[in-house]
């Protein structure tokens, strides 16, 4: 089997191609954007395109051309299952939902009306966020009717900004006082009060629709769950502080012996279910359970977590270094 790989651009394609070499795979690297793709993957028996919901070239046909490409015979990672619902909490919300799967309890509107009727009667707070966007950004707390209403307004009228410039500059601020972020970075994050960040100028402004998600209390932590197949690794990750979320904190825990069996299970179904290649999974305790509060074919990493070991389909533990970007390669070559 030959293997086509998107040109690495600093993501896991150099990962990839790594392990390609390791193991004597053949591969090659192509370019995605080009006119003549299709001919250029005639050599080719799979392509792997590790897209970013941040590129707005990636957003254009990312998925359209792995789909064509899976239509015709040829493997693809990430294929149509696994990337369906990337960066689309909406449709999250429909294919969990559709699926029996337990989703923390989601309200989409369409129709301002039935938006503000269904604010006047919900408890508070509640949870706002846009159907993309990673890290935290487009998420917001709404404390009271007042602050529903006047993101209900904008979402039926002019519109909301798929890029939080307020959020972005705290979250600069916030990874500063962590030594994680620069002073270039702080006022690249304030220019973009005024400047619109590529993204943006691609998509448009979010309107139409308002998306919220019931608020978890006492809730100081999320489980991050991470698959390749059904080979396992997991994280807790501490809420931010003075916040109400986990993502990017900054604060994980890598002990495997903290992660709930009830997770990795829960886990385990929702890959199943869905028919996943590779999937991370934001999960929420609830009353002794967990909710899932996002999904994702694509996903960061810390070192850390590549150290301890994982766990296999019986819950069995394997210590040791992992090297997930290698079982993606495995498992598209054992495909056939």
């Amino acid at each position: 089997m030959k293997i086509a790989i998107h040109q690495p651009d600093g993501g896991i394609g150099k990962y990839w191609i790594a392990y390609c070499i390791e193991k004597n795979i053949p591969y090659k690297i192509v370019n995605c954007y080009s006119t003549d793709i299709i001919n250029n993957l005639d050599d080719c028996d799979a392509l792997m395109w590790h897209h970013n919901h941040a590129n707005p070239k990636d957003l254009l046909f990312a998925k359209e051309l792995l789909y064509s490409l899976e239509s015709k015979g040829k493997l693809v990672y990430p294929n149509t299952k696994t990337t369906w619902s990337f960066d689309d909490k909406l449709g999250q919300k429909y294919q969990l939902e559709a699926m029996k799967l337990p989703l923390v309890p989601t309200f989409v509107f369409f129709s301002k009306q039935e938006a503000l009727e269904w604010i006047s009667k919900t408890e508070w707070p509640i949870v706002f966020k846009l159907r993309s966007g990673a890290g935290g950004r487009n998420v917001r707390l709404l404390k009271n009717k007042r602050e529903a209403r006047r993101v209900i307004n904008k979402a039926f009228g002019k519109g909301i900004r798929p890029y939080n410039a307020i959020g972005g500059i705290k979250e600069s601020v916030r990874r500063y006082r962590l030594g994680k972020a620069t002073i270039k970075e702080i006022i690249k994050s304030i220019l973009h009060v005024w400047y619109p960040v590529l993204l943006e100028n691609s998509k448009g402004r979010e309107k139409g629709y308002v998306y919220f998600q019931k608020f978890i209390p006492d809730c100081k932590s999320d489980v991050r769950v991470k698959l390749v197949g059904e080979r396992i690794w997991a994280k807790i990750r501490n809420v931010r502080k003075n916040d109400f979320r986990a993502s990017h904190s900054g604060d994980s825990l890598f002990d495997p012996n903290l992660i709930s069996k009830k997770a990795l299970l829960l886990s385990l179904e929702i890959s199943r279910k869905l028919k996943l290649q590779s999937v991370a999974i934001d999960l929420l305790p609830y009353n002794g359970d967990f909710l899932i509060a996002e999904i994702s074919y694509a996903f960061g990493w810390d070192p850390k977590e590549f150290e301890a070991g994982y766990w296999d389909a019986a819950l069995g533990w394997h210590p040791g270094k992992i090297n997930p970007f290698g079982w993606i390669v495995e498992d598209l070559i054992n495909t056939r």
